[in-house]
């Protein structure tokens, strides 16, 4: 089978809320990475692919919040695939150094970075 992400996508579980409209559900990050996120939700018949989320969750040990705004690609059960639509300097800084942490390959990272910057994905 041909790897189609052009992305490295790394597994890190943690808490998160989503936030869409007048609904707010607690989920779980199943994996992340520059590009995007899968997320585990109980509740996600609450929401819908027409309207964009607002994504925040904490790094584990630490203070960190990092905030950004997706579109839903798909949901599967209970489980949603979402892109990354608008990230803040601030968290993609963090999600970066949380994602060179875990690829431990500097040079898939750095193919990550250039990917996005083509495709202008964060501001």
């Amino acid at each position: 089978m041909i790897e189609r992400r052009r992305f490295s996508r790394i597994v890190y579980r943690t808490q998160t809320v989503l936030r869409q409209g007048i609904n707010t559900v607690n989920a779980t990050i199943s994996d992340l990475s520059l590009h995007g996120l899968l997320i585990d939700c109980d509740q996600s018949a609450l929401l819908t692919q027409d309207e964009q989320v607002n994504v925040e969750f904490s790094l584990s040990g630490s203070d960190v919040t990092i905030q950004l705004v997706g579109n839903i690609v798909g949901i599967n059960n209970n489980m949603i695939r979402l892109s990354i639509d608008h990230i803040d300097i601030e968290s993609i800084g963090h999600l970066k150094r949380l994602i060179e942490l875990n690829v431990g390959d500097d040079e898939l990272l750095h193919r990550d970075i250039e990917h996005l910057s083509d495709l202008g994905e964060y501001t």
